[in-house]
């Protein structure tokens, strides 16, 4: 006789009709809720907890910090010596040292005029100063164009070299790496970087030199940037909110308390010589400057960043080249930490205090956790916990937490504090792409050396605001315009349709009332899915 083969028995109030979908559906799902679902959630939520206290606490340490450095901290002037450089009646100008100043460009028709002319304006010896335009450009028009206004220049008497390469290899760094290899920088002690659309004023040398040149420990001067196009759209003011914070706080912090903090790849001038024994430009990853600063720092060189003084820059105005700079400025940090973490580790010339610093809260937390929890946190955790209610969120962690973070992050700009809540908003959909942009860097994925130079529209605006206001009758330029299918961004769409089901939910069913939030969210999501964040234009 055979043996009965055993039973999965279903309670009666789970038995359904096996013609009704929905109901089966609904069967599966309470099979699996009580010991998959709520536990892995749980975790979920423990997690995200545990990465908000972290992202807390850094944030209340900066804020501390810089409240003190503000209001006891002596200027860089004071901490460090300082002395204007003057012109010697017997030896004249050889009391300024030779400055390189290196242009990296590609393809910038828009600004190429700007960051040349800026640099040819720089109030410095003329024979103490060598302008170096590093030009990749694919396009043969543009090539041509750099080249004369280089040669325009040249005519009226300044030092300025038009130097092209046969391939892009290593991207900017490469550039960089190549352009110092030349015979003529060999008696060059420092060198001035400014990206395409960077726009120093006249006296940028004179202020930041004289800290390298009166400081031997001093590796590098870092500028702030400022904005010109900041009230373009409301995509550049959420861009000047994030940035403000960066330069006021995070730079300021670092460079006051160790010394340390990452280039910003352009308006800083280095000492060659730091360059050289830190290794020089890699390309390793998209973030050739982070990875110098880094090595430089762990061979015991200091940097100063100067917060006024400033550098004229331009945001990117349209949301797809704005997804590809974040994306590169998200993986490339995640992707050098992966590579550098345990030279960092094993170093022996710097302190422990400053490997923490370095490793913890300037590479785990605010490269990583900090695009993480926003992500994983409000748009996932959050509101998975509404379609299933045994898993509480606490309020302390719901909103207690991220309100004060907020207004630790608001005080970069003072002036668009009643953008605030929607500046939210946009962070946590930009927070998807950094996620991913994280992991892509942590796990050396495909993408993990992208590199898409971001696109610049310099004075277009203006000119078109300028030629509209006389209304002349000279052919405008335009801003770039997209196909409505090339503007649509399905993973922004597919999180806006998720978290619109959610928010449904809740106001149905749910007690927390966090449907306000997932609608306003919805909504977010929604128009930077159909591409249209960088047409509307703040109040």
């Amino acid at each position: 006789m055979a043996e009965d083969s055993p039973k999965f028995i279903i309670p009666e109030t789970y038995q359904v009709s096996r013609d009704d979908i929905g109901a089966q559906i609904g069967l599966i799902w309470e099979l699996i809720k009580a010991p998959l679902i709520v536990p892995l959630l749980k975790l979920g939520v423990y997690i995200c907890l545990t990465m908000s206290l972290m992202l807390f606490m850094e944030r209340l340490y900066m804020g501390i910090v810089i409240i003190i450095v503000k209001l006891f901290w002596k200027k860089p002037e004071k901490r460090y010596k300082w002395e204007p450089l003057q012109e010697d009646l017997e030896s004249g100008n050889s009391n300024f040292p030779v400055v390189l100043v290196q242009i990296p460009m590609f393809n910038e028709k828009e600004v190429y005029k700007l960051s040349i002319g800026a640099a040819c304006s720089l109030s410095w010896p003329a024979d103490r100063l060598v302008i170096q335009v590093l030009d990749d450009s694919t396009d043969p028009e543009i090539k041509q164009m750099v080249e004369l206004e280089c040669q325009r220049r040249a005519s009226k008497g300044i030092n300025i070299t038009y130097q092209i390469r046969e391939n892009r290899v290593g991207y900017k760094a490469g550039a960089l790496k190549e352009g110092l290899k030349r015979s003529y920088v060999k008696h060059c002690e420092y060198v001035a970087i400014f990206d395409a659309d960077f726009q120093p004023e006249p006296d940028y040398l004179r202020r930041a030199i004289p800290f390298l040149v009166h400081n031997p420990d001093i590796a590098l001067v870092q500028a702030r940037w400022r904005f010109v196009n900041a009230d373009e759209c409301l995509l550049t003011r959420m861009q000047e909110m994030s940035l403000d914070y960066h330069f006021t706080v995070e730079q300021e912090v670092g460079s006051s308390t160790h010394a340390f903090f990452g280039f910003n790849g352009t308006a800083g001038v280095w000492r060659i010589a730091a360059i050289n024994e830190a290794g020089g430009w890699k390309d390793r990853t998209t973030v050739e400057d982070m990875d110098l600063a880094v090595r430089a720092s762990l061979r015991g060189w200091k940097f100063v960043y100067l917060g006024d003084l400033q550098v004229k820059s331009e945001l990117p105005s349209t949301f797809k080249a704005f997804r590809f700079q974040q994306h590169r400025w998200s993986c490339g940090p995640a992707n050098l930490f992966r590579k550098m973490v345990m030279e960092i580790v094993r170093n022996k010339k710097v302190k422990f205090w400053k490997k923490v610093y370095v490793i913890y809260s300037f590479f785990f937390v605010r490269k990583i956790i900090a695009h993480m929890v926003t992500f994983w946190f409000y748009c996932v955790v959050l509101p998975l916990t509404i379609l299933v209610p045994e898993v509480k969120v606490p309020i302390w962690g719901a909103v207690y937490i991220p309100s004060i973070i907020t207004i630790l992050n608001s005080v970069g700009t003072p002036r668009s504090i009643h953008l605030l809540f929607y500046w939210i908003l946009f962070e946590n959909v930009m927070s998807l792409h950094r996620t991913k942009a994280t992991f892509i860097g942590l796990l050396e994925a495909g993408r993990a050396n992208e590199w898409v130079v971001t696109e610049k529209l310099g004075n277009t605006l203006q000119k078109n605001a300028d030629a509209s206001k006389n209304k002349t009758n000279v052919k405008t330029l335009k801003r770039p315009r997209f196909k409505f299918t090339d503007r649509l961004n399905t993973l922004e769409l597919g999180f806006a349709a998720f978290l619109f089901l959610c928010g449904c939910y809740d106001f149905v069913h749910g007690k927390n009332n966090y449907f306000v939030y997932l609608f306003l969210q919805t909504i977010t999501f929604f128009i930077t899915g159909i591409g249209y964040v960088g047409t509307i234009i703040p109040s």
